[in-house]
């Protein structure tokens, strides 16, 4: 029977080149000589700390971390961008997260869609995946069209097709 799984998987080796360019810059930039302006990349936990003066600053290094993103063929929309804190004196952080793998709720929304489309095919959540199981290929075409119209907000992909 023909499969496909959805995924959401992010290239970290790029992430991480990324964020080593935004920490390169940062370091040559006028505009940040002397100030606590720093990126850091946690690859255990997938997330990137950005730290600055203020809530300014963290959005200058967001910038030129979107950019360098954008270079290196890495789509932003796997970054999951958290609230700015404070963390003593004057100084702020910022968490985002890198996203990897759907979670429960993503998926149940892609199965629903799927179910709710009449496509006779079938979805199972799978550890962070979305296998898409069906008799016909062009039904899985089709389901491929509709995952991809109807989800923008995340950078999915479709891989693992079997006939």
């Amino acid at each position: 029977m023909p499969t496909f799984d959805t995924v959401l998987e992010s290239d970290l080796v790029k992430i991480k080149n990324a964020v080593e360019n935004t920490a390169k810059e940062i370091n040559t930039r006028f505009d940040f000589k002397g100030t606590p302006a720093a990126i850091e990349l946690k690859e255990k936990d997938k997330e990137i700390i950005l730290t600055g003066d203020s809530d300014f600053q963290l959005q200058q290094i967001s910038d030129v971390l979107r950019n360098k993103l954008t270079k290196a063929g890495v789509d932003i929309r796997f970054l999951d961008v958290g609230k700015v804190e404070k963390i003593g004196g004057d100084k702020v952080k910022q968490v985002t997260k890198v996203r990897d793998g759907i979670d429960t709720e993503q998926g149940k929304k892609i199965q629903q869609l799927i179910k709710g489309s009449k496509i006779k095919v079938q979805a199972a959540i799978q550890d962070g995946k979305v296998r898409v199981t069906g008799a016909k290929r062009d039904d899985l075409q089709a389901a491929m069209a509709l995952i991809r119209a109807e989800i923008s907000d995340l950078p999915l992909s479709f891989d693992n097709f079997r006939d």
